[in-house]
């Protein structure tokens, strides 16, 4: 493999969007990187410039032999997918994704209203549009939820922001996540011979 800087990417283009989906298996899932999403997809606007962080979570246990107390081989006990960000732009769809299980309604003409309710299952199909210039990453999640929510703050001069970790189960398909790019650089160096 040689250098070559041209491959190196950064993740944040002003293209990029997070979408949230409905239950699993309710909207077509994306088939590649820049095709139109089914109008169902709501995109929950801007997010904080931490970005989007992916975190795969893997515990493994250890088998030590008994000869020696030599570490032999690992087993995979489990592997969690996690993606975490930090959406600010205030908006129903927002609201709603954040309190989970919570429906912002309009009880009078232009007067809002969301009656915080506690956290319920939410498992919905994500689309998170990265993006370096016109090179796009697609990532879709087909069986998500929302299972971990940060500090809402409230601070002059600071925008006000709702943090939340994004959990991916298996789909139909057994996929976690699917990604998708044009990027001919994903195509180099393949060594699964497929």
């Amino acid at each position: 493999m040689s250098l070559n800087a041209t491959e190196v990417r950064v993740g944040g283009g002003a293209s990029s969007r997070i979408y949230r989906g409905d239950a699993p298996g309710v909207l077509p899932a994306p088939t590649g990187p820049t095709d139109p999403l089914n109008a169902g997809y709501v995109d929950l606007g801007y997010a904080s410039d931490d970005g989007l962080k992916e975190t795969h979570d893997d515990s493994t246990d250890t088998i030590v032999a008994w000869q020696g107390a030599t570490v032999v081989r690992s087993t995979l006990t489990s592997s969690v997918l996690k993606y975490e960000l930090k959406l600010i732009q205030t908006r129903g769809s927002t609201l709603e994704t954040f309190h989970r299980g919570s429906v912002v309604t309009e009880p009078t003409a232009g007067i809002f209203k969301l009656e915080v309710k506690p956290p319920k299952v939410d498992l919905r199909s994500w689309v998170f549009d990265v993006f370096d210039g016109d090179v796009p990453i697609r990532i879709y999640l087909g069986n998500a939820e929302v299972t971990s929510r940060g500090d809402v703050m409230y601070a002059n001069g600071d925008a006000i922001g709702y943090p939340l970790t994004i959990t991916a189960y298996p789909d139909a398909n057994g996929d976690l996540a699917v990604k998708w790019s044009n990027d001919a650089a994903w195509g180099l160096d393949l060594i699964s011979g497929s």
